[in-house]
């Protein structure tokens, strides 16, 4: 089937359209959902190490990501969406290589660790590279109408495949350890490829004047700097409920992500069009006040029902909090910069990532474990106060619009 070049299309249209796109980063993010619950379990179980290096294992991920955000939105821009979710995937690839690599060193924890390092940073450069190309990607086939629904019907394949994916990597880890881990962490990407190769590019507007990466930062660092709080709650999640749930002794920790995802996705199926209606920063409010409960909630349990409860509250919540900010962030910049606003606005969410995950393990580490998830309730509520601040007029640069 040869590759041609597709115009936007109308609402009506653009889920249709989205689906494959939706597809690719389903089966790209099957790799991160894998090892979401078994990485904190391998690093401090199988490894013997802290709770501050099961965060920064987990938060390196997100520094990697945050450190390659620019180029990936540039990469986008300049030489097409596709190829961006290409190079990504092969960069997916690697790592799992990577994961491979680090297990003979078992035995030297600090040196397995470093290689796991390695793997985990050229995961969050490949994760980089396929979510912004994709968002991309589907805003150039959607119109302007339909922007906060591109954003959250991309973000559900993702939260999807972290709900499979959870599951899948338990049974993984524990029939065949985190071997099996790290050889789906290599396979999968390489299988997505067949799929990329057959969708229609989408031409890059070289013919439009850019904006410099120092610019779009200005326009987008408000509705960012919300996204990144309201991620904490995320972050807290994957990173804790796991050992949570095994130092309660409550047993199919995994449920925590699934039941997370879950919440996620059927908020955007029901609700991904409101942040166009109503306004991203409404609804960015809203929901940071729901996912704040849900940590709230994680924090009290003293039964896991009660914990999984706050984990659907956090899903719930930042499923909208995310298209909500990113509404915001996108309407600010011009169209031919859409990848870099993207890579701008997502580059927040790493830097809370790298910084918040080993901040709450060392929290985690001196205290209880579930005090983690109070002090992410206390972060993601100021995602509610950027959200009240995005409600005056924003400011736009020229060329974007109203």
């Amino acid at each position: 089937m040869p590759v041609t070049a597709m115009q936007p299309v109308a609402p009506l249209r653009a889920t249709a359209t989205l689906l494959p796109i939706m597809a690719v980063v389903f089966v790209a993010f099957l790799v991160i959902g894998v090892a979401m619950p078994v990485l904190p379990l391998h690093v401090h179980d199988g490894l013997g190490l802290g709770t501050f290096v099961v965060g920064l294992v987990a938060g390196s991920q997100f520094a990697a990501s945050l450190v390659s955000r620019p180029w990936a939105g540039d990469f986008s821009d300049r030489s097409g969406a596709k190829r961006g979710v290409v190079v990504g995937l092969l960069a997916a690839a690697a790592s799992g290589v990577l994961y491979l690599a680090s297990l003979p060193f078992a035995d030297t924890p600090l040196a397995s660790v470093c290689v796991l390092l390695l793997g985990r940073g050229l995961l969050g450069a490949a994760e980089s590279s396929i979510i912004t190309a994709a968002v991309s990607w589907g805003l150039a086939l959607a119109d302007a109408r339909s922007t906060g629904k591109v954003i959250a019907w991309i973000g559900s394949a993702m939260f999807a495949a972290f709900a499979i994916g959870a599951p899948a990597g338990s049974a993984l880890y524990a029939a065949y350890g985190f071997a099996a881990i790290a050889i789906a962490t290599a396979v999968a990407p390489l299988l997505t490829l067949l799929l990329v190769v057959r969708l229609p590019a989408v031409p890059p507007l070289h013919h439009q004047a850019r904006t410099s990466f120092a610019e779009v930062l200005g326009a987008v660092w408000v509705p960012g700097l919300g996204a990144a709080l309201g991620s904490v709650g995320f972050g807290a999640v994957i990173t804790f409920a796991a050992l949570l749930f095994a130092n309660r002794g409550w047993g199919n920790g995994w449920l925590a992500y699934t039941v997370y995802a879950v919440a996620f996705i059927l908020a955007r199926v029901f609700f991904s069009h409101v942040a166009d209606l109503l306004g991203g920063a409404k609804v960015a409010l809203v929901c940071a006040v729901i996912e704040a409960a849900g940590q709230v909630l994680i924090w009290l349990a003293s039964r896991p029902e009660t914990a999984l409860a706050g984990a659907a509250l956090t899903g719930f919540g930042f499923s909208l909090v995310y298209p909500g900010f990113g509404v915001e962030a996108v309407r600010r910049v011009p169209a031919q910069n859409r990848g870099l606003a993207m890579g701008a606005y997502t580059a927040f969410l790493d830097l809370a990532q790298g910084l918040a995950s080993p901040a709450l393990g060392l929290i985690a580490g001196g205290a209880r474990l579930n005090v983690a998830f109070l002090a992410s309730a206390v972060t993601v509520l100021g995602a509610a106060l950027a959200a009240l601040w995005l409600m005056a007029p924003p400011t736009t640069l020229e060329g974007s619009p109203p």
